[in-house]
């Protein structure tokens, strides 16, 4: 019964952000974001776990505020002639205060203080529907709405500065892949500004990344960073795989990370150098606390008292191994295959 009502809801949820992103209407929209989120409450809330349920509440109440904020920019968007006048501020204005209502909801900077302490609250599955799928219709409306550059250079400036500094004194794996996402949102949001294809290339490819990690480590039962010390014990292959995913997340080539970056490098550096300058440096910081986990769990031996027994003949499954392939050789693929074409 439990897997049922949880295939319920996981089709609920699809189909919200799939009536977001195809609504002609404020209303129906608005109304996808609802039934997106009354779905997702179900799915983060388990039995017998305390912090799931604080963190379901959390997330209502940061979502419903936002949705509030929404709705009340849509209906004076539906009055505007009636209410205020047409001039171009002023609608400038409400749609600043709408892509504020996203960023609210995607959990970036300056609204990400709700992001990394309930993804702490959270299984790692549910933690991966939050950093993946939870972000394509916010995003999607943003790219339509998006009217003021200055306040897109802002979020940009201030989500890779937040979470490249944010996650250097983390010691949960849950909250270090949190802070790297609002990093990465920046990147997202400096790709919206060039082309929605570059938009869907950078958000695909970092899904991937994070899906071949996110069930790496939910397959191991991993969720602190001293926890990375067994791993090398446990299986070097994993080890290897789980430090070349972890470079490929951070962008560092020749791994397929970096493909989206170097992309969005290429189109910005012309017109905005210091903007892009300023989030290599950012992306830089990232890097290392990712040497770090890799650095921990290959270089240091520790014999204090582990979370969990030795494993030595752990194996990681097909669909984990398929995806980290992925991940680690893509941009080689890419490579090839650009040349024969």
């Amino acid at each position: 019964m439990t897997y049922i009502y949880k295939l319920m809801f996981m089709l609920t949820l699809v189909m919200g952000t799939m009536i977001t992103i195809s609504s002609k209407t404020w209303l129906g929209t608005w109304m996808g974001l609802e039934l997106n989120l009354l779905s997702f409450i179900p799915i983060i809330s388990m039995k017998n776990n305390p912090y799931s349920s604080e963190s379901s509440i959390k997330y209502f109440i940061i979502q419903a505020i936002a949705s509030s904020i929404l709705l009340m920019t849509i209906i004076i968007l539906m009055m505007k002639s009636k209410l205020i006048s047409e001039s171009f501020m002023m609608n400038k204005s409400i749609y600043m205060i709408m892509n504020s209502t996203m960023c609210l909801k995607l959990g970036s900077a300056p609204f990400h203080f709700w992001f990394p302490e309930i993804i702490e609250g959270m299984n790692w599955m549910n933690s991966m529907i939050l950093m993946t799928w939870q972000k394509i219709a916010p995003m999607i409306i943003m790219m339509y709405t998006l009217k003021s550059n200055s306040f897109l250079y802002l979020t940009i400036l201030m989500s890779t500065f937040i979470g490249s500094i944010g996650g250097l004194n983390q010691t949960s794996l849950r909250k270090i892949l949190a802070f790297s996402s609002i990093n990465h949102m920046g990147w997202m949001f400096s790709s919206m500004s060039i082309s929605e294809m570059i938009w869907l290339m950078y958000f695909s490819i970092y899904s991937l990344i994070s899906i071949s990690i996110i069930l790496m480590f939910n397959q191991m039962k991993m969720f602190l960073l001293k926890q990375m010390f067994l791993m090398y014990k446990s299986n070097k292959m994993t080890n290897f795989l789980m430090s070349m995913n972890l470079l490929s997340l951070g962008g560092l080539p020749p791994f397929l990370g970096f493909l989206p970056k170097w992309m969005v490098i290429q189109n910005l550096s012309f017109n905005m150098f210091i903007l892009t300058m300023f989030m290599i440096m950012m992306t830089l910081i990232t890097l290392f606390f990712y040497i770090r986990i890799i650095y921990s769990n290959i270089l240091l031996k520790n014999n204090e008292l582990m979370f969990f027994p030795i494993n030595n003949n752990f194996k990681l499954n097909n669909k984990t191994n398929f995806f980290s392939f992925i991940s680690i050789f893509g941009l080689i693929l890419y490579t090839l295959i650009m040349n024969f074409m």
